[in-house]
């Protein structure tokens, strides 16, 4: 049996880690570490923590000043003494089974095993399912090509189970200090894996709550953020030339990064808004709006003459 290891970052989540953990604790697949990375949290959690850990020695806790998620996750995968690795969010929970109906895929060393995620509120009720494609073995162009138009949890971190010597050797890392970590890393992590399969396995339970790096009245904080994300658009298209990507997949690379970082323009209002479409249009982004139907012909013109329209209309 294969060990894997569990990261959860932790910061100031008193009220969920409890229910998070024990979901991770309870697995039906018990060769398991949990690696628990308390991120300088200023509330209870830590005590909630420790608590949890008294009877359960695969749990490591480790406590790092406030760094961010990025930084915690970086740190998880240094420690982890698993083949393979997994993230879940301390708001978040999971099936407890869930390692065990993946136990069919990471023993045939997949490098990258996608699953399906559920969108609950606080009480556990169930708002929607993610259900997106599912294919057996693809590499990594192909993976991305079969997800990119259909898959709305495409890019988040916690939906895969990476085999750790796959991101070791490609030195994948999260970037530090900056936002929208995700979008910056898992597009590449995707393109560079050669084995991938998207399974119908649905075990991650993605909690909605009030908490959101965009929500707020502070338009320079959320400016600055937004600001995270065309850094790493610009990242994302210097490393794609890098890589050998045919051109349908290079297409639709830029395609779904540009889409992303247009659609970010939505959390801002005024002269921040402004200053940001300036920064796409400095970059082009709009002409990697591709045009492959009538509607998105249609788009395509109101883009190119009223971004905020197209904003409401997307």
């Amino acid at each position: 049996m294969k060990l894997i290891s569990v990261i959860i970052p932790v910061y100031n989540a008193e009220k969920q880690i409890e229910k998070c953990l024990k979901s991770v604790i309870e697995q039906t697949y018990d060769k398991i570490e949990i690696i628990v990375i308390n991120d300088g949290s200023t509330d209870n959690s830590l005590n909630v923590i420790k608590e949890c850990s008294k009877n359960d020695k695969r749990i490591r806790l480790i406590n790092i000043q406030n760094k961010g998620v990025s930084a915690a996750r970086n740190l998880g995968i240094n420690e982890a003494k698993g083949e393979y690795i997994c993230f879940i969010d301390a708001d978040d929970y999971v099936d407890t089974n869930l390692i065990e109906n993946l136990q069919m895929y990471f023993e045939q060393d997949y490098d990258l095993i996608k699953y399906k995620a559920v969108s609950v509120d606080k009480s556990g009720n169930v708002l929607e399912y993610f259900n997106g494609e599912t294919f057996r073995l693809l590499n990594g162009q192909e993976a991305f090509n079969a997800m990119f138009a259909n898959d709305v949890m495409l890019q988040v971190p916690w939906l895969y189970l990476y085999k750790k010597q796959f991101l070791i050797k490609n030195n994948f890392s999260y970037p530090e200090g900056k936002v929208h970590e995700d979008f910056a890393r898992t597009i590449l992590i995707i393109l560079k894996a050669e084995k991938i399969c998207s399974t119908d396995v649905c075990g991650y339970y993605y909690v909605q709550t009030d908490k959101s790096i965009t929500r707020g009245n502070d338009d320079e904080r959320i400016y600055q953020k937004s600001m995270d994300i065309i850094e790493h658009y610009d990242y994302i298209m210097e490393e794609i030339e890098k890589y050998n990507l045919n051109d349908k997949t290079k297409e639709n690379v830029k395609m779904y990064c540009a889409n992303n970082i247009i659609l970010e323009a939505d959390n801002l209002s005024g002269k921040k808004q402004k200053l940001y479409i300036d920064e796409l249009k400095k970059r082009k982004v709009f002409k990697s709006i591709k045009v492959r139907n009538i509607k998105q012909l249609i788009k395509r013109i109101i883009l190119r003459f009223n971004v905020k329209l197209y904003l409401k209309l997307r």
